[in-house]
């Protein structure tokens, strides 16, 4: 019987992934965005593992992981491409928010015959423009979702520190997965906040449009970090969607 685990580490590359593990079945991988943490995934792990084994990751730079360089998301990518292996899981659902859904499109590029589900929450990837004017839409991002979150996110950005934060924001902004979409062979749910001042929703239908057979939702009242504004909508429609591929008994 598997239990939880906390706090493991691979290495690879003279780069280190932090993780927690907990439930049983299916593996379940969490990623977290730009400043974030594996605690952005507090309200989420107790449905998911209830049905899958899952993962939640800090990124090299960010959460438990915070002293180390901060990763470019290809290199971030391979990473934990390298971590699939090393564990040999199959049928992986990867979710990632933000920049940590940026990722995790990288990933399923990279491992195809592992990556089984794709879930994007608010996922950059498509996000052009500069620093500055990113830097100018965090305090209304920050407006339109709970507020009660806003210390986690500026307790974990302290954590990571300004120039983790520099090099993973000019970085996803360099790069594009616009030429990735049309091959993506996961099965892919794109969720997103209708109030999101950071990544506009706008981007989102843009880049589900892009992805065969990709499924759009839109959650009304919920921001950028949309599995915290609403997680028991956000856990609803990630659970069906698992449900629905899963093969029907005969």
């Amino acid at each position: 019987m598997l239990g939880r685990v906390r706090s493991l580490q691979f290495r690879s590359g003279g780069a280190t992934l932090s993780y927690d593990a907990t439930g049983r079945g299916d593996p379940l991988v969490l990623v977290h965005g730009l400043s974030g943490s594996s605690r952005w995934w507090r309200r989420n792990v107790p449905a998911l593992s209830a049905t899958h084994r899952v993962y939640v990751l800090d990124l090299a730079g960010y959460g438990q992981a915070a002293r180390q360089r901060a990763l470019g998301v290809r290199e971030a990518a391979a990473l934990i491409a390298a971590w699939l292996d090393h564990q040999d899981l199959q049928r992986v659902t990867l979710i990632g928010h933000s920049m940590g859904g940026h990722i995790c499109m990288h990933v399923a590029a990279l491992r195809p015959g592992r990556v089984r589900n794709l879930v994007l929450a608010c996922a950059s990837g498509l996000l052009k423009g500069s620093l500055y004017r990113l830097a100018l839409n965090l305090p209304r991002a920050a407006l339109t979702g709970r507020l009660t979150f806003v210390p986690r996110i500026l307790a974990d950005a302290a954590r990571s520190g300004p120039l983790n934060l520099w090099r993973s924001t000019t970085d996803l902004l360099r790069d594009s997965v616009q030429d990735l979409l049309p091959h993506l062979a996961a099965r892919t749910l794109v969720i997103w906040g209708a109030r999101d001042a950071l990544v506009p929703a706008s981007l989102g239908r843009v880049l589900a449009a892009a992805i065969p057979g990709a499924r759009y939702e839109e959650i009304p009242r919920a921001g950028h970090v949309v599995m915290v504004d609403a997680p028991a909508q956000f856990n609803a429609l990630v659970l069906d969607f698992l449900r629905e591929g899963e093969p029907q008994a005969s």
